[in-house]
């Protein structure tokens, strides 16, 4: 196939539908990553996605016969709402066959368009199959969503738009991959125009169907992908991307999750947005590649290609993000179960802000605690690990170790059948730096603590569970020190939610 793909950039017709979006410099991440970072704002668009683009290039190219019969299309969310707004512009019915995991913001945004959604399928490739057998029984024209050069040139545009936006030698265009149209067709424009620019894809480390596709120099089909970026969830490239990716493309960059949603937070800290985890893809990748090599002052620019997100996904996104910037550390500590052992844990974390610390009294040996701790990076992680080593407390790492993070952290406890005398108290406090080691201090008054909880829920506030075994002899002694201590509590010793599951 003759490579005209610039003619065919500068001839696209997306302005119809698209309008230039931004190219955006970014003060907070620029000043930390010590480059010049720009954002490539397609998540302005009206379907706020790119994928308009080159839905509407190639629908606009259809002659009145194949419009009058429709059109279909497979898809996660973003190409579908191109297609659904394409179609409704000129005038002509739309089907949209999207995963039945897709979310249900995309599956609403297609159906307001007056698109027609099936569902079927848990991922893009079982719909593909689906969306392809329904063209061909109902006579509709498949819109692909990244493996037709007309749907590639509109996306190409982009490119063109960066070079037109800035005038100054671009070091690295960051690109987020998942059929692969998006890097061919903004490849495609920028080797020719900036040869020198260097095109960078990104893919999640779970879903890398183009980095392994070019390392085995063919097209490979992965098992499975993970759904999190479910912009970029496709198990192949498609086979005209993959052969403009082979020439063009300059390396690839793996993100995982907790990565991913740390750049989710670096666009909303700059921008106020919040982009979908494919928008923030390229940041990621970006931020890798420059961490990697130690890259300063070089123009970057990074594709924010969307912000249809799940509202229900930020409670998941903001736990993460700190995890994915080493901004937090996840440990698992074994100290000895004795008087004292507590609050020598406490003092050795002095004044550091205290992020999550579940203990739950299992035995008379040895009590496990699974502390949260926030950190500015791996090796103060590896400091706080050498210095509670030191101290006889065994520790663990557990900042990349999945199961922990997703389902560990809310299961600690169990019953605590040896405590016995335990009363159960929750407690709020004033939520500020150093307020929890304040509260741990004050606690520390003799009386074994059989169960301890607390997360930073970053509010103003901060609240415990606390467990102390109280002999009965002692109960006025306890009441007293209750008065004392100033902070407002609940006595939680009858509540059934803890006789039914950690009495």
């Amino acid at each position: 196939m003759k490579d005209d793909y610039l003619q065919k950039i500068l001839a696209a017709r997306v302005y119809d539908v698209a309008v230039e979006s931004p190219l955006e410099p970014v003060a907070g991440i620029s000043r930390r990553m010590a480059n010049h970072v720009l954002l490539k704002r397609e998540d302005k668009q009206s379907v706020f996605s790119f994928k308009l683009r080159g839905a509407y290039n190639k629908m606009a190219h259809l002659s009145t016969a194949k419009l009058a019969r429709g059109v279909i299309c497979a898809s996660a969310g973003n190409h579908a709402q191109g297609v659904a707004l394409a179609a409704q512009k000129l005038g002509t019915s739309a089907t949209i066959v999207m995963p039945v995991t897709t979310p249900r913001i995309k599956v609403a945004a297609v159906a307001a368009r007056g698109a027609n959604v099936v569902l079927h399928g848990d991922s893009y490739h079982e719909a593909n199959v689906h969306a392809r057998a329904l063209a061909r029984k109902q006579g509709r024209t498949f819109v692909h969503p990244y493996d037709d050069p007309l749907v590639i040139a509109g996306q190409g545009t982009i490119g063109m738009e960066i070079l037109r936006q800035h005038a100054q030698p671009i070091d690295a265009i960051f690109i987020p991959v998942g059929g692969g149209g998006l890097i061919a067709g903004i490849a495609s424009y920028v080797k020719r125009v900036s040869p020198r620019t260097r095109i960078i894809g990104v893919e999640p480390t779970d879903s890398n169907a183009m980095t392994a596709s070019l390392k085995a120099g063919k097209r490979v089909t992965l098992p499975h992908v993970n759904l999190f970026a479910d912009g970029v969830a496709v198990r192949q490239v498609g086979k005209e991307t993959f052969r403009l990716a082979k020439k063009l493309v300059d390396e690839m960059v793996l993100v995982d999750t907790d990565e991913i949603c740390a750049a989710i937070k670096d666009i909303f800290e700059d921008t106020r947005t919040i982009v979908e985890p494919s928008g923030a893809l390229a940041l990621a990748g970006a931020k890798r590649w420059a961490a990697k090599r130690k890259a300063k002052g070089r123009t970057l620019v990074a594709i924010a290609c969307g912000a249809n997100m799940n509202f229900d996904r930020l409670r998941f996104v903001a736990e993460r993000a700190e995890l994915g910037e080493h901004r937090e550390a996840v440990l698992g500590v074994t100290i000895p179960e004795k008087p004292g052992s507590f609050r020598a844990l406490c003092e050795l974390l002095g004044k550091r802000s205290v992020t999550e610390f579940n203990y739950r009294y299992a035995d008379d040996s040895a009590a496990h605690i699974f502390l949260g701790i926030s950190v500015s990076s791996r090796e103060e992680t590896d400091r706080i690990i050498g210095q509670l080593t030191r101290k006889g407390m065994k520790t663990v790492d557990l900042s990349d170790n999945e199961t922990a993070k997703l389902h560990v952290r809310h299961l600690v406890g169990g019953r605590g059948r040896g405590a016995k005398g335990e009363m159960l108290y929750r407690f709020e406090f004033p939520e500020r730096p150093g307020a929890l080691m304040n509260f741990l201090t004050h606690m520390g008054s003799g009386w074994n603590i059989s169960l301890f909880h607390y997360r930073n829920h970053g509010a103003d506030v901060g609240r415990v569970l606390v467990g102390l075994q109280i002999p009965e002899r002692e109960r006025g002694a306890f009441r007293r020190f209750l008065r004392e201590l100033g902070y407002d509590y609940t006595d939680e010793s009858r509540n059934p939610a803890y006789r039914l599951f950690l009495r």
